[in-house]
């Protein structure tokens, strides 16, 4: 595929996935958020080679962030909010430029036409990485209409939420490969640090999405289904240890967070309370 191809594909879903995925309406809180994506960029030399980023954040209420080819990124308030600090937020986003430059989305999305011959929107659908920053869920256990199953799974999700499920079979989101997933976390870490943020801190958002597939998993019933639908994904635990050794090698000191990531930090939770 060419980087104009892989334009093309993100041009055709995004008018559609605009619609399920609205752009939050405040102006300071984008303004952050592109200004943090373009700071890694800008420190690792990736504007325009080849792909010229952009960074959003959208008006769901579930953690996510995803990655459309060509370098569009989607981070939601409720990731925002979880997240402790500037670094560790800066870990995420770098994850996903990882699945743009390694061109992971690209590459299933190729395979999904070659494979089932359909059209490049639905290839692009069957592309895409999963919820929980290309950490999460894949799939969801409930029945669509199923009000008291989604229900409970909004209840026991940790935040990741019965719609970011819905949202992901309704473009055919499919799990990134364990090999995709880790590369994707070794960028991050690389791009990260190198944007001047701390090696002991950027890795950190894997320890909450360790705990939550863990009490998932001392769940029953439902609950244990819910954590049995990342099994595509590389254990939460090998990522953390991941990170952990590559913060062991880098250990290198730099910036933890900002008044300006605290001051967005509380508008994205008061924003995610008030969603519910």
């Amino acid at each position: 595929l060419t980087v104009a191809e892989e334009r093309k594909m993100t041009q055709e879903v995004l008018p559609k996935m605009r619609k399920d995925y609205p752009q939050l309406r405040d102006p300071q809180m984008q303004y952050y958020i592109s200004n943090l994506g373009q700071k890694i960029v800008r420190k690792n030399n990736l504007a325009g080679n080849p792909y010229n980023y952009n960074f959003s954040v959208v008006d769901v209420n579930y953690v996510n962030a995803f990655a459309l080819p060509a370098g569009t990124i989607f981070v939601t308030t409720r990731l925002i909010a979880m997240a402790d600090s500037e670094a560790e937020l800066a870990g995420v986003i770098g994850h996903e430029v990882g699945h743009v430059k390694a061109r992971h989305s690209a590459e299933r999305m190729f395979q999904a036409k070659q494979e089932q011959k359909k059209s490049w929107l639905y290839a692009l659908g069957g592309g895409l990485g999963g919820a929980l920053v290309g950490f999460g869920i894949g799939k969801l256990v409930c029945p669509p209409k199923d009000k008291k199953c989604l229900a409970k799974a909004a209840t026991y999700g940790g935040g990741a939420g019965a719609l970011g499920g819905l949202l992901i079979q309704k473009y055919g989101f499919l799990a990134n490969s364990r090999e995709d997933e880790m590369e994707a976390d070794r960028i991050g870490f690389r791009t990260s640090t190198k944007a001047g943020y701390d090696a002991n801190y950027v890795g950190r958002f894997y320890s909450k999405l360790l705990k939550m597939e863990e009490d998932r998993k001392r769940g029953a019933g439902m609950l244990a289904s819910f954590a049995d639908a990342m099994s595509t994904h590389p254990p939460s635990r090998e990522r953390v240890q991941q990170m952990n050794q590559m913060a062991n090698n880098y250990n290198t000191k730099g910036l933890v967070t900002t008044n300006e990531f605290s001051s967005i930090k509380a508008k994205a939770k008061k924003i995610s309370i008030k969603k519910g």
